[in-house]
């Protein structure tokens, strides 16, 4: 494996300084499997990242969470979570933007601990602890106001009928080729 170079591996981080990620307002969400890799054509992967988003409001740590609209597509999951008040257990007087450790409930920890989730059900079911099911991180954005809650919402509904335009769906593309002998 290749040695950690801080100047080949940075990320430069789309999280806002000053926001706190407990905040009461609505977060669209995009997660990736590993590699983007279809993995959840699989029906059986398939009914345990969608039944496992739908226990997030059950846990401690999001029972501020509503699960506003979601879509889990072949190798990718788009979610818009509601996050109706501060958490109850949420100290206040943490500091905002320091990102080395995720603070009870923000949208990090339920972001992770969905993806722990989900990856250890999978890994148990295909006897592969340990496997990667998602990629490092996440896509977030902060929805502002309720237009563009509405245009996030009917993305995510219409995301199913434009798979087949999707770039990484490689039944498509190999559809579109064409053998030359």
């Amino acid at each position: 494996m290749n040695q950690y170079d801080p100047n080949k591996h940075h990320r430069r981080s789309i999280r806002l300084p000053d926001w706190d990620y407990r905040s009461p307002a609505y977060y669209f969400v995009t997660i990736c499997t590993y590699e983007r890799y279809n993995l959840f054509a699989d029906p059986a992967y398939y009914d345990i990242a969608v039944a496992a988003l739908s226990r997030i409001p059950e846990q401690d740590h999001a029972r501020h969470v509503v699960v506003d609209e979601s879509v889990v597509m072949s190798n990718h999951a788009h979610m818009v979570f509601d996050f109706t008040q501060y958490p109850a257990q949420a100290d206040m007087v943490l500091p905002i933007g320091n990102f080395q450790n995720a603070v009870a409930g923000s949208l990090g920890v339920v972001v992770g601990r969905y993806k722990t989730a989900v990856t250890t059900r999978i890994n148990n079911l295909r006897h592969s602890q340990g496997s990667k099911v998602w990629q490092r991180g996440y896509y977030e954005r902060i929805i502002r106001n309720e237009r563009e809650l509405q245009a996030t919402r009917q993305y995510i509904r219409n995301n199913p009928a434009r798979w087949a335009e999707d770039r990484d769906n490689l039944d498509a593309i190999l559809a579109k080729m064409t053998y030359h002998p």
